[in-house]
């Protein structure tokens, strides 16, 4: 199987992601958060483990790549607890760089600034998820993963370094960070250039998880996705009007605050101003 693989191949209705591929350096995710998805069909997914061989298989198939943009990761963070001690990422990064490929990361972790010297050497943006600017709210939902402020320090060091940033608030959740105003603004005010936001999308493990952190907020949920929601795709999201309504807000914080917006996969690209993913950055010329 390789290890290099075209992003959304079920060629989803949901994504509006432009053409890229994709890179996972390990399987499964230490950060313990609440609502992910990915846990539904990765088995052991709490159990993070470096890919066997991957290192020997991403040489050869890394040689064959032509400038494509690579997007890390997409299903297990790049930048896991381990990858402090094991720089497996950071190999791997190297790899690419070599092969004059465009990358994307995709991280919660603030770890990913120990290696903004190999993304200043190619087309790089980095995407940092903060769900929430609230510490106490971050802690009950991404109870391993670095805190906000620290992810916003990170933030701030990339775009020093030129490196452009886009953020994503995701999942949006009502009831719990669904007005981030504040956060919006600061991005702003550090340089990020885009927002990518999304809702809340339940899946039985990660409602489970989130019934046990959040069980008053749970009970608020329940009749807006359960009796007023859609099932798509295996997931259930709130009503479309809902959806509509929360992440029109954020995008309209978002242009007034002088950045771009993408939505991600909730069947509303007329919402996003750019490419929903921030890839358009790679193309940036005024960074």
């Amino acid at each position: 199987m390789a290890v290099i693989s075209r992003f959304d191949p079920w060629r989803s209705s949901m994504c509006t992601c432009p053409p890229k591929l994709t890179f996972n350096p390990y399987t499964g995710c230490d950060h313990g958060c609440v609502y992910c998805y990915a846990s539904s069909y990765i088995p052991q997914f709490a159990s993070c483990r470096p890919k066997k061989g991957l290192l020997q298989r991403l040489q050869r198939e890394a040689a064959k790549l032509m400038g494509e943009t690579v997007s890390i990761a997409n299903s297990s963070d790049p930048y896991p607890r381990m990858e402090a001690t094991s720089g497996l990422t950071r190999r791997c990064l190297e790899i690419f760089a070599e092969s004059n490929c465009r990358i994307q990361i995709i991280t919660k972790s603030d770890l990913v600034i120990r290696d903004d010297d190999v993304l200043t050497k190619v087309p790089s943006t980095v995407a940092l998820t903060i769900t929430t600017d609230d510490a106490e709210v971050a802690r009950l939902l991404e109870p391993h993963a670095p805190t906000p402020n620290a992810r916003l320090r990170a933030a701030e060091d990339l775009i020093g370094k030129g490196i452009p940033v886009s953020v994503r608030i995701d999942p949006l959740i009502p009831f719990v960070n669904d007005q981030p105003e504040k956060l919006v603004a600061t991005l702003a005010s550090i340089g990020v250039k885009h927002v990518t936001s999304s809702t809340y999308k339940i899946k039985p493990d990660n409602w489970r998880r989130f019934s046990a952190v959040m069980p008053a907020v749970a009970e608020k949920l329940k009749p807006l996705y359960f009796k007023q929601g859609e099932k798509i795709g295996g997931n259930t999201l709130l009503p479309r009007d809902l959806r509509f309504k929360l992440l029109k807000n954020i995008r309209d914080f978002t242009i007034v605050n002088g950045m771009q917006f993408g939505v991600c996969r909730e069947g509303l690209p007329r919402l996003n101003t750019a490419a929903c993913d921030g890839s358009w950055l790679l193309n940036d010329e005024s960074r």
